[in-house]
């Protein structure tokens, strides 16, 4: 049995939520600059380099890459053989969060009901996934999520008869009732199976996988690669102005599901697609 504070938790989930605002991960860096590469539209090739030139400014005078700073969204893969000491792990994040929003200087956006709308002052709480695995180690990914891009995403409840084309044209639908909302170019988080809330924890979670780290399974592969490619056939373009550059990757995540459905989640971010990792 291994040891880990709050207090390591709570240092760990301050420095990423800092972390991730100020700068693009390794995966999106490059992918970003491919996207500014192959541009081809004048106006889209424009938007792209002011976006760059934005991700400059914000690297070099440390402040963050969007005025959005976003909700926290935390993923926990929590080892069995894992003591969590000297307090709640639920409390042990939200101070970190706490902690990382005020002293990172990052704008408060949570509100502490959804219809009396008080402002938290603290952008806590976050939004906690935790998962039981193997070994003595905690594994910790937090992706904070502005909400230009989540309003934008949707939930499908499809019929198994709707098959792979059914997913295909809802994941189409999505982007294209997105269209300039969700701060193109994006990527797209997708959830297939599962029940109703496991494709959409899904579809959130899929955003966090590196991009250049592809699915096991042939045909998630396929649909992936099927799915950028016409979703930047689209003509949305970087900014909604046109051009071919509407999505820099599209990331699938699947699960088993009950034999009367397949439920889709499309989980839509903006070309920052802000995360960052802690293996402790």
């Amino acid at each position: 049995m291994r040891e880990i504070s709050a207090a390591t938790i709570t240092k760990a989930i301050r420095d990423m939520c800092i972390e991730a605002n100020y700068g693009l991960a390794p995966d999106m860096r490059k992918v970003f600059e491919k996207a500014v590469e192959e541009e081809e539209s004048p106006l889209g090739r424009q938007v792209l380099e002011q976006l760059k030139e934005n991700l400059r400014i914000a690297g070099e005078d440390s402040i963050p890459i969007c005025q959005d700073t976003g909700m926290a969204v935390v993923f926990m893969k929590i080892g069995q053989d894992v003591h969590i000491t000297g307090g709640r792990l639920a409390d042990a994040v939200n101070e970190g969060v706490r902690q990382g929003y005020e002293q990172g200087y990052l704008r408060k956006s949570v509100v502490g009901d959804p219809i009396e709308r008080i402002n938290t002052k603290d952008n806590t709480p976050a939004v906690i996934h935790c998962e039981i695995t193997d070994g003595e180690q905690i594994d910790i990914t937090v992706a904070p999520k502005g909400f230009g891009s989540e309003n934008m995403s949707r939930v499908f409840m499809l019929k198994p008869a709707d098959g792979l084309e059914g997913v295909k044209e809802s994941i189409l639908q999505a982007v294209r009732e997105a269209g300039p909302n969700a701060c193109p170019p994006m990527v797209v988080g997708v959830g297939i199976g599962g029940t109703f809330e496991k494709c959409a924890q899904m579809a959130k979670h899929a955003l966090t996988r590196d991009i250049e780290n592809k699915p096991e399974r042939q045909w998630v592969r396929e649909l992936e690669e099927d799915m950028l490619k016409r979703i930047n056939q689209s003509g949305i373009g970087p900014g909604g102005l046109g051009g071919r550059v509407t999505a820099l990757a599209v990331n699938i995540e699947t699960f088993a599901t009950h034999i009367a459905g397949l439920p889709l989640a499309v989980n839509i971010c903006c070309h920052v697609n802000r995360h960052a990792r802690r293996v402790l």
